[in-house]
């Protein structure tokens, strides 16, 4: 079948497309139906059948003869060690955890929260709370005290789960004190944690309060698997909130399972027995859905990778992974891309490994600008799959579908709608607005399986956020065009949409010029507050290795090009030359803390920032401009 074959069956049916999807699913009990509205623009995908997450990712391989295959692969070059696990092993080592935390009294519904470093106990742990029905919620590991604090009093746990560090290349995250400040802190206090002491650190563990992860373990029988509704909460995911209360995302088990499963060859064209590797982090919603879940239910092997794209220990460590480990589908963020293509503009390093294995490398997590698209395909001759999504939305919701059709490629476009989706371009009233106009980025409910019903203990919250503003959609927060091919391009999110003397201008449209300078190896451009034009756009770049031209003649060129490509109504003429932009763990550029220091507003640094120092950097290099201005 084709693309839009596929598509028209889920248009023409959508509740008979989804029981077909389910049945990939092993079931205790089928569910009757698959859609429940609960009135109110509230709804529930699979709600009454009964099924087990773990079973499905887990078990059921090993019962269809499976259980010699690898299941997960970890691989840290920060400790330079690599280990394997079968499916078979998978199954004894989560079976024995999740009977351990049943003798401790957890059961169905309980809340664990999960404090770990990718190491293959993280997955370990997660699904051995999906044996039981307990429900696990994923922080990053080394997260302040503070913000592991207000989750611990907002999904109210039983129990910690948690490793003694993490590591970082050249330093170690000390764990221990931070889960102990963070309980010190939080009004609700957990039972009891259980901690993985790693050789690089031995914490201190309070006798009869903490648990060493082996010794909690002894003598533990194996549990079996608990059936639970297809409605029972699997997870809560924490993701930012503009407001700085995090918004605990829910995913309900059903319609997770059979969402995920079904995007593994539809999207990520891979078959089972086959090597997926998502570069990221568990802590974030990609490394729940495609290096624990995704892979898993569709019986992949999985990578868990402890490294980082660059000086772990060089810039060929992702081709040497993908060699290693023949990997078929590699999906990272473009972010991790910029940073190889920063130190290795010419491929040297590539150039050392054997990529035959690698079939497409997928791009997700923020814009993938061209410059780096056109990069990766000179280099790696392979395809360059951009696909959108987000943590609500759990998986990809606009994509090139390469296990039914890949569909031509379009540079700055994630493709198109995946089935249960319809994206539209609206303006503010929600009209619909014309092909190639840029505009809010909305689709009607219900949202397809597997993207969150609510958001935990928050429904109003979930209400105003996301369907309020448009009635019968669901608001994206990211704006963006829909061409004349239905191919969708999300420019920024709206709030990057700048208003430049009664011009709406996307900051994603500068960056794409900016990107293509060849001395510019990453950027971001930010709408700072201007008394005559309402806003102006400001640009930052970080030039590739070994360029060492004169900064101000390189801010001039990026203006004048600017100026050419988009015209003078962009205004565009402060830009500077910085070392590096300020950026979340898991790649994301931290725009709106750069408007408010530039605007001279007061702002708390972002929990996610992986190095705080870089918003010193950032003021410093905006005085040559006159910036903050005084309010």
């Amino acid at each position: 079948m084709t693309y839009s074959e596929v598509y028209s069956s889920w248009k023409e049916a959508p509740e008979t497309y989804w029981m077909r999807a389910a049945s990939a699913i092993d079931w205790d009990r089928p569910p009757s139906q698959a859609l429940f509205d609960r009135g109110d623009h509230l709804y529930e995908w699979f709600a009454d059948g009964l099924t087990n997450t773990c079973w499905n990712a887990v078990d059921r391989h090993v019962a269809a003869g499976h259980g010699d295959r690898v299941a997960i692969i970890h691989d840290s070059p920060i400790t330079g060690t690599q280990a394997k696990l079968t499916y078979a092993e998978l199954r004894e080592k989560v079976a024995t955890l999740a009977g351990a935390l049943r003798d401790r009294g957890l059961t169905k519904g309980d809340r664990v929260i999960i404090y770990m470093p990718m190491v293959p106990e993280t997955l370990i742990a997660m699904l051995a709370c999906a044996r039981l029905g307990l429900i696990h919620s994923v922080v990053f590991g080394g997260f302040a005290a503070h913000e592991l604090a207000v989750r611990i009093d907002d999904a109210t746990p039983r129990a910690i789960i948690a490793a003694s560090c993490g590591l970082e290349p050249g330093r170690v995250v000390h764990y221990k004190p931070l889960i102990d400040g963070a309980i010190a802190q939080a009004s609700h206090k957990p039972d009891f944690t259980v901690i993985l002491q790693r050789e690089q650190e031995i914490a201190t563990l309070t006798d009869g309060y903490d648990f060493d992860w082996h010794a909690f373990q002894d003598g533990a029988a194996p549990a079996d698997c608990v059936p639970v509704e297809g409605n029972h909460p699997a997870y809560i995911l924490y993701t930012s909130g503009t407001t700085g209360a995090p918004k605990g995302v829910v995913r309900h088990t059903g319609g997770h399972m059979v969402a995920l499963h079904w995007t593994m060859k539809n999207v990520f064209n891979v078959d089972p027995g086959d090597v997926f590797w998502a570069a990221s982090d568990v802590g974030w919603v990609v490394g729940h859905s495609y290096i624990c879940y995704g892979p898993l239910l569709h019986g992949n092997t999985t990578i868990v990778f402890e490294g980082k794209p660059v000086g772990t220990p060089d810039p060929g460590t992702f081709w040497r992974v993908i060699s290693e480990h023949n990997v078929r589908s590699f999906f990272t963020a473009p972010t991790a891309f910029r940073a190889v293509k920063r130190e290795d503009p010419k491929g040297e390093y590539l150039k050392k490994y054997d990529l035959s294995c690698l079939r497409a490398v997928y791009l997700a997590g923020e814009r993938a600008d061209p410059d780096t698209i056109i990069w990766a395909q000179g280099m790696l001759d392979k395809p360059i799959i951009d696909h959108w999504w987000q943590t609500e939305l759990g998986y990809p919701a606009v994509a090139n579908p390469v296990g039914i059709e890949l569909l031509p490629v379009k540079i700055g476009s994630p493709t198109v709608s995946m089935p249960g989706y319809e994206f539209r371009i609206v303006d503010p009233d929600g009209n619909e607005m014309p092909p190639g106009e840029l505009g809010a980025i909305v689709t009607p409910l219900p949202l397809p399986p597997g993207t969150f019903p609510t958001l935990w203990n928050a429904e109003d919250r979930f209400r105003k956020s996301y369907l309020a503003t448009y009635p019968g959609y669901y608001e994206t927060g990211d704006a963006g065009m829909i061409d004349e091919d239905g191919y969708l391009y999300i420019m920024a999110r709206t709030d990057d949409v700048i208003n430049v003397a009664g011009h709406r201008l996307s900051t994603g449209g500068m960056e794409e010029v900016l990107a293509a300078h060849p001395d510019v190896a990453e950027c971001a451009v930010i709408g700072v507050a201007d008394a005559l034009k309402g806003q102006l756009p400001m640009g930052f770049v970080c030039l590739t290795k070994g360029v060492n031209r004169p900064h101000d003649e390189i801010a001039r060129e990026c203006v004048k090009l600017v100026r050419d490509q988009i015209g003078p109504v962009a205004a565009f003429k402060l830009c500077t030359v910085v070392d590096r932009l300020p950026k979340t763990r898991s790649g994301k550029i931290l725009r709106r803390t750069m408007i408010q220091i530039a605007d001279g507003t007061h702002f708390k640094p972002p929990a996610t920032i992986e190095d705080p120092a870089t918003l010193d950097e950032i003021r410093a290099a905006l005085v040559p401009l006159g910036y903050p201005t005084a309010r």
